[in-house]
């Protein structure tokens, strides 16, 4: 059975996981003066329950840096490693990725690993989107994609759990589609996912970074962590949540607009915009 599959060990993981989360831990710990040298925006770290007992939901990026910067703001602030709910197909990944994503503290996202995460008062964040909230086309930048999941809201309610909202902007500049979902590249794109195996909602579309290149293009992070939600009813809580992700990624919007670093100018650094 894969370590990142293996329900039973999910709080008491072998040796070598562990002597490799002690070493991914030294490391996270060592590289606070290069984010504090990008100085992400964040906000909303005092809703964090102290007692690490919650469901981080947020949404995804081009980039991906939320799966990173997330777990590591949180670790920072309450001294907890986040339970990250991965994909299925991630399940088959073999060593040694398979071992470095469990040091991180990720587990396939089903149902049987969320109640044991819960059970025990973890800190957990999912992205209810999954990879059809990363393959974005021109103008679905900052978007979500959820299509009905409720997954994670159900869980929260068979358990009694916290939900905490968590927004992140800019992952979604550092790379931009050529084209839009309807034009032709993306009718191609969403053509072919169709016809191959594993995930046939999740279409690639041609990025570019800065210019025409793959260059990333340089841009200041933007994080809000929400208060904490609760509720009796999924479909409420779903949409309780959903709203207060957009509502917060909006607002990072404006912030955005007035920031002078938000491109990570040099020149700009000591104007940063910063939380009130």
């Amino acid at each position: 059975m894969s370590v990142l599959t293996d329900t039973g060990s999910l709080m008491d993981q072998p040796g070598r996981i562990r002597a490799i989360r002690r070493a991914v831990q030294t490391v996270a710990d060592r590289i606070d003066p290069l984010v504090s040298l990008c100085r992400p925006y964040v906000e909303g770290l005092d809703r964090l329950p102290r007692d690490g007992r919650f469901l981080l939901v947020g949404n995804h990026t081009q980039a991906g840096i939320e799966g990173f910067l997330i777990p590591y703001l949180v670790r920072r602030e309450i001294g907890r490693l986040v339970r990250p709910l991965t994909d299925r197909a991630f399940g088959n990944m073999p060593p040694p990725m398979a071992d470095l994503l469990a040091a991180c503290g990720a587990t396939v996202g089903a149902p049987e690993s969320a109640r044991e995460l819960m059970r025990h008062g973890e800190p957990i964040l999912v992205f209810p989107g999954g990879g059809r909230e990363i393959s974005k086309f021109q103008g679905e930048e900052n978007t979500l994609s959820w299509e009905g999941r409720a997954g994670f809201a159900r869980l929260a309610v068979e358990n009694d759990y916290p939900i905490v909202p968590v927004a992140l902007l800019g992952g979604d500049e550092i790379y931009q589609s050529f084209t839009t979902r309807d034009g032709r590249w993306g009718r191609l794109s969403q053509a072919l996912a169709g016809k191959l195996p594993g995930k046939p909602d999740t279409p690639i579309p041609l990025l570019h970074g800065v210019g025409p290149t793959l260059i990333p293009r340089p841009q200041r992070m933007y994080v809000r962590f929400g208060a904490p939600i609760r509720g009796t009813q999924t479909d409420e809580l779903r949409e309780q949540t959903k709203d207060a992700l957009e509502g917060a990624l909006a607002d990072l919007i404006r912030v955005r607009a007035e920031d002078p670093y938000r491109r990570l100018n040099p020149l700009a650094w000591t104007a940063a915009v910063r939380p009130k």
